[in-house]
């Protein structure tokens, strides 16, 4: 797929029942949304209540108009460029525009607008990169998950594979709240040696080195972006002490976390 400009995207963003986003003219550009609350949504004039787990990709000339159905709407989205590339793969995929279409679990989906959410915001190497194979493996998934959902062994499959997608996340974006290797194989439902294989079968690492690589990149982000104390940072990243902290690091990247937040200036 050729490069897909994305101009802003938000993960899990919640809005009271005041919110209304109404848009007679279209969105400018292409937009797409998970929506996970019930909704009511207007579509080139046609109005219809809208289930929560559902999709749409909407074009940028599309009037289009929606709000909660309920006390709250919540959904992930991203603006694109709508090339001529990008209409292109999305039909060859199968996959709908100015369409609602329900879904069922998005929990895989919504992981990979989560990743692509932090991609987008980072300061890291190739973070444009990785944005956009996560874009292609999304959607990728969705024409997937359109052909597919009657199909009862994909939504297992599904199920056990947005855990192990979920639980990376966290690695990489709440080091602190990942939990011991036990207690990750028991919210994926597997035994310690079960969990172990298939993660590392899944993403090609061990879920040990996983986990301290999650904490360094945590740090060094915390570092770049933030004032916090290497007490603070290290607590953050799901370190026992700064000590702990400071000792990983250095072994990892040579320098100091201090030595590498003034060279980062």
């Amino acid at each position: 797929m050729n490069y897909v400009n994305i101009g802003s995207i938000g993960y899990n963003h919640e809005h009271d029942d005041t919110f209304i986003m109404d848009r007679p003219g279209g969105p400018g550009a292409g937009l797409f949304l998970l929506i996970k609350t019930p909704a009511v949504f207007m579509l080139n004039g046609v109005e219809e209540n809208i289930r929560e787990n559902s999709f749409v990709i909407i074009e940028p000339h599309t009037p289009c108009r929606y709000h909660a159905l309920g006390d709250k709407y919540t959904d992930d989205w991203f603006f694109f460029e709508m090339n001529e590339a990008i209409v292109k793969k999305l039909r060859t995929l199968e996959i709908p525009l100015n369409k609602v279409v329900y879904l069922g679990n998005i929990e895989e989906l919504s992981q990979m607008i989560h990743i692509m959410t932090y991609e987008h915001y980072s300061p890291e190497r190739f973070h444009t990169e990785t944005e956009q194979h996560y874009l292609s493996l999304l959607l990728i998934k969705l024409s997937r998950t359109l052909m597919s959902s009657a199909s009862p062994a994909y939504a297992a499959f599904s199920k056990h594979n947005a855990v192990f997608t979920h639980i990376r996340t966290r690695i990489y974006t709440e080091p602190a709240n990942v939990g011991s290797i036990d207690e990750l194989a028991a919210e994926a439902a597997l035994s310690r040696s079960g969990f172990q294989h298939a993660y590392k079968n899944m993403f090609g690492v061990s879920i040990k080195t996983d986990i301290l690589q999650g904490r360094i990149e945590f740090a060094k982000r915390l570092l770049t972006s933030t004032n916090l104390t290497v007490e603070e940072i290290s607590r953050q990243c799901g370190y026992s002490s700064a000590f702990a902290l400071m000792r990983h690091f250095k072994t990892e990247t040579g320098q100091t976390p201090t030595e590498y937040r003034r060279g980062s200036k």
